[in-house]
């Protein structure tokens, strides 16, 4: 046994345990954070290969000029010294193409507007509706403003019980310009008929104001948020996997490590996914019809990666992200043809420095089910066959093809190439079957996949993308609910504020 008893254990280092353990460590609480990985970070991690660093689940983030939500984080975090940002272009951060054509989504609500009106003249009004909607929806939330509130309330229900399908079309009639404006749908995975409005909402209204990459890769927000955490007196354990969490009669009083190792606390946050928190509880208070739940919430899909590194000065640096469509239905991606694939894709350029005249690697994502890898799911990393590999060899020489149609002669200045499937992403994030976005929130059942940060035992907490929204704003926002059961969301809401 540790005989060292911590005041608060959180299990999980990625994004949403990290923010966490800075604002109670900033608070005087003796904080302990294991991580099962040699790396901590979840979807912040990093990888090199052949001298290239990779990003793993973070690309790029929006609203961080001074005095927006997202810089004001930032900030209080204390993570403006540390992370290194290069802004996007702001003619066209992301750039849609649907049947090779291209649409272009400009930085600032007003460039946002005349850069697609210059696409849809006779819609101008339409794409005005639009934004000044979004506004709207994230102006209603008052802990995406900051404010304090005496009732939590995150959101207006109507933004919660309708599609965000069915809101892009009551903004506008026309087709086209519906498919655009969901164009960017794989940064929530969104489902047609499925995600609530707000999901989009926020996270456009986040991006329309501004969008950067970070320089050098996202690890730099883990490493900064660790430095702070030890600094005020916490801890962090890596290659320290929680095997359970241990309970008496009413709380809990221990994690169990997988090395045998028990440490005892006070109270337990976990940044581990929903089911297999709950996976890791024995303890009777967890009701079999509370696990049955959990256990059969829906998961948002998982994704190929290619990871691609560039022949020295070969291909100029693309300052923008590329979102691919074969098909004039976006929303057809979740539910793709595996003969066809891929149907759609993600391309994006790393930032390495500032400015950098030539691209040094980039990464390219494409959605891909569970099922396509599930006969490799007891394999470990490194020792999953042939068949494996070829399979992996297979999907990355159609998607290079692909990307060949938009980028001619994009393989020519290719060095080397390394992919990544559902099952790396399940081994290094831990979500259920490589989920990006863990469990999917449903307009249709807006109360039982929204996940509280309280659960059956008193004194044990949730934490990360299951927990209010995805995306880096709504995990600290998330972060920011947790912690508000120790100390008070008012007075965490003024700290950010006035930091």
């Amino acid at each position: 046994m540790d005989r060292e008893k911590y005041d608060i254990i959180i299990a999980g280092s990625g994004l949403g345990g990290l923010v966490c353990g800075y604002i109670l460590s900033k608070h005087g609480y003796k904080v302990l954070i294991v991580e099962k990985n040699a790396q901590i970070g979840g979807c912040l991690q990093t990888f090199k290969r052949d001298g290239v660093k990779f990003d793993t689940g973070m690309h790029y983030i929006g609203s961080m000029e001074e005095g927006q939500i997202l810089h004001r984080f930032f900030k209080y975090l204390n993570l403006l010294n540390d992370v290194e940002l290069s802004r996007l272009d702001p003619s066209g951060y992301d750039v849609i193409s649907i049947n090779g054509e291209v649409y272009k989504y400009a930085s600032g609500f007003e460039n946002f507007v005349e850069e697609l009106s210059k696409k849809f003249p006779d819609h101008k009004t339409d794409i005005q509706d639009y934004v000044r909607r979004i506004q709207k929806i994230a102006d209603a939330s008052p802990l995406y403003k900051l404010q304090e509130i005496n009732d939590y309330v995150f959101i207006e229900v109507d933004y919660i019980k309708v599609g965000i399908n069915e809101f892009i079309e009551s903004c506008t009639k026309n087709k086209r310009l519906q498919s655009v404006l969901a164009g960017n749908s794989p940064l929530y995975a969104g489902v047609k008929d499925k995600t609530p409005t707000y999901i989009h909402a926020l996270i456009n209204n986040l991006y329309i104001q501004n969008a950067f990459r970070i320089v050098g890769g996202s690890d730099s927000i883990a490493l900064s948020l660790a430095k702070s955490i030890r600094s005020h007196g916490g801890a962090i354990k890596t290659h320290a996997e929680v095997e359970e969490f241990l309970c008496d009669d009413q709380k809990v009083t221990a994690v169990l490590l997988k090395d045998g190792t028990t440490i005892e606390a006070d109270y337990f946050i976990s940044n581990i996914h929903p089911q297999i928190t709950m996976d890791k509880i024995k303890a009777k208070q967890i009701r079999k019809i509370y696990r049955e739940r959990i256990a059969n919430l829906d998961n948002s899909i998982s994704n190929f990666t290619l990871f691609i590194k560039f022949k020295k000065e070969a291909t100029p640096y693309l300052n923008y992200n590329f979102y691919y469509y074969d098909s004039e239905d976006v929303w057809a991606s979740n539910n793709y043809d595996v003969n066809a694939w891929p149907q759609s894709y993600l391309y994006m350029h790393q930032s390495v420095e500032q400015n950098a005249p030539f691209a040094e690697s980039a990464e390219m994502i494409a959605y891909m089910n569970w099922d396509e890898v599930r006969q490799w799911e007891n394999t470990n990393v490194g020792k999953r066959g042939k068949d494996y590999e070829a399979f992996k060899a297979e999907k990355a020489k159609k998607m290079l093809d692909k990307l060949e149609e938009s980028f001619p002669g994009i393989r020519d200045a290719i060095e080397s190439v390394y992919t990544s499937t559902p099952l790396t992403y399940r081994d290094y994030t831990a979500t259920k079957e490589g989920s990006m976005y863990g469990i999917i929130r449903d307009k249709n059942f807006p109360t039982q996949t929204l996940i509280s940060q309280k659960t059956k035992l008193p004194n044990l907490y949730m934490t990360g993308q299951n927990i209010n929204s995805h995306g880096i704003l709504g995990v600290m926002i998330g972060a920011m609910i947790t912690c508000s059961e120790f100390l008070g969301l008012n007075e965490i809401v003024r700290e950010i504020a006035n930091s």
